[in-house]
């Protein structure tokens, strides 16, 4: 894993991450922001969700986290799930993609997409 941008943000991004979620972004042709959380389901109990989101969608009790360029954006209930979490983005042929490497959970399917904290 390659190092985290800061290690004072509630949510982390590799160099990587930052990278991919910008080339990402710039292919939708908007100023868009990148929100991040956790639903119910997944083979352990929660799954990761990442989507980019216009930036009027942030409501007041929203954790938002600036990086260059961008914000990622965070529910309040997810960050609880979420707090510390550190994402990465691998160009690998194989188990290539972006990857959650998250401190509180205790148990995680193979896949890495689910978790239970």
């Amino acid at each position: 894993m390659t190092q985290a941008i800061s290690q004072k943000r509630g949510i982390q991004m590799t160099d990587s991450a930052v990278r991919q979620v910008l080339a990402l972004r710039e292919k939708q042709g908007k100023d868009l922001c990148l929100r991040v959380g956790v639903r119910q389901g997944g083979c352990s109990g929660m799954s990761y969700v990442m989507d980019f989101a216009d930036p009027s969608t942030v409501k007041a009790d929203d954790e938002v986290f600036d990086y260059e360029g961008f914000q990622v954006v965070c529910d309040r209930k997810s960050i609880l799930y979420l707090y510390g979490l550190v994402l990465d983005f691998s160009d690998s042929m194989i188990g290539g993609g972006f990857k959650f490497t998250n401190p509180n959970a205790t148990q995680t399917c193979g896949c890495g997409s689910s978790f239970s904290a």
